[in-house]
This record gives C-alpha cells, structure tokens and sequence, in this order.
C-alpha cells in the first residue's frame, strides 16, 4: 500500500505565473478543492479553489498569501494520507519526491475505495468500542477475548488515547455477542459503545414492557 503505487498523472501542478481563472476552470472540472502549484520544478503547495474564485482577475504568484504546504512522499504508505485529508479539509493530496519534484496526485475515493475492500470495513458484523487503562492494553488479549468466545476477529483500530485510557473499535463477527461483552467486563474492560442488537438486553426489555403493561391492568 505504498502511495507509489497510487498516483495519478493526469492533475498538473501550476506554474505561478498562471492565471487564475484558467486554473479555476480546470479544478473545477476535476472536482477537486485544491490546486498545487510549482516554481519551474520545485513544488511549492497548493491554494483552496475558493480562493481562486475570489480572484479570478489574478494570477497565482499574486495569492501566494493563501498558500497552503502539504504534500506526501511517493514513498509514505496510504495510510499516511488520511491525515492530510482531514487536517487540510481536501480531496486531493500532492505527491512529491525527495528533491519535492511534484510527481503526480492521489485522491480521496482512490483511498478510500481500496480500504473498503478489507474485512475491517467490508464485512458484515458487529462494531464494539472498549476502553481499559492504557498501561494495561493488549491488542493481542483484545483479538484472544474475542476468539476465545468462538468469535471472529476482523480487525481493529484505536479510537481514542490519552495517558490514562485507550479505546480500541474492532468488528467482529455476529456470534456469541452476549457473551464476547461479558469476557470483556470481566477482564475489566469497559464496553463504551456496541453497535449490535444485544438479545439479552432486548429479553430485558420484553419483560419490563410486559411488566408495565400488567401494571396498568
């Protein structure tokens, strides 16, 4: 999953001398919320399309002011992109090499399209969050409780940590549920959220509505 293998050609970084409503025209016919923009060879980063709608009577070097520096390596993983997506609010991420040579581009649906064809995301299943002391977590005791169960593990991510406490989101299979949150309880985890019909809950539930309802009679 090297971005290397990721890149597209087609997007080109403009020269600063371009001007802006020429490259507004061609952004918006890739949809994409940034252009990047290049000094004969060297890439110097990119300007949100909203700026270039705001100054179409401009060229680039004249709102460099706007000039946002993101790029990724050809040689990062895929991985690594998501981070830029979200802190840089795009679509669209610049590929660069060592010398920051702008190589080419790897979009947001490029990424997320081959991540939704890993197990974690594309299989069906039950979504579990649980949190336990930081000092004491174990994605290996985590993937134990949930086989040991008769449970299958699809995989896992850590949702949120801070020094005292990590919660780690994993989709399992559908099986033994009920039990798969007892397990994790008892080996003091604290099940923060599950996204499943639990039955024992829903039984709980049945007998506490046919309790009112004899009430009322």
């Amino acid at each position: 999953m090297l971005i290397s293998e990721y890149i597209s050609k087609d997007f080109p970084a403009f020269e600063i001398d371009s001007s802006t409503e020429d490259v507004f025209d061609i952004v918006q016919e890739f949809g994409f919320t940034h252009v990047f923009v290049k000094k004969n060879d060297s890439f110097l980063g990119a300007i949100c399309k909203d700026f270039l709608e705001e100054n179409q009577d401009k060229t680039l070097s004249e709102i460099l002011i706007h000039l946002e520096r993101f790029a990724i390596l050809k040689d990062n993983f895929v991985l690594d992109s998501i981070k830029l997506f979200y802190t840089f609010n795009t679509n669209v991420i610049p590929i660069i090499d060592k010398t920051e040579k702008y190589l080419g581009y790897i979009a947001y649906d490029d990424v997320f399209n081959d991540l939704s064809r890993y197990p974690l995301f594309s299989e069906n299943g039950a979504v579990l969050t649980v949190e336990t002391n930081s000092k004491s977590y174990s994605m290996t005791e985590i993937a134990k409780i949930v086989e040991g169960n008769n449970c299958k593990f699809y995989g896992a991510l850590i949702s949120h940590i801070d020094e005292d406490s990590v919660q780690v989101t994993m989709k399992i299979s559908n099986e033994n549920l009920s039990s798969v949150d007892e397990t994790f309880e008892r080996y003091g985890y604290h099940v923060v959220y599950k996204f499943y019909n639990d039955e024992k809950e829903d039984l709980i539930k049945d007998r506490y509505q046919y309790f009112q309802k004899y009430l009322e009679f």
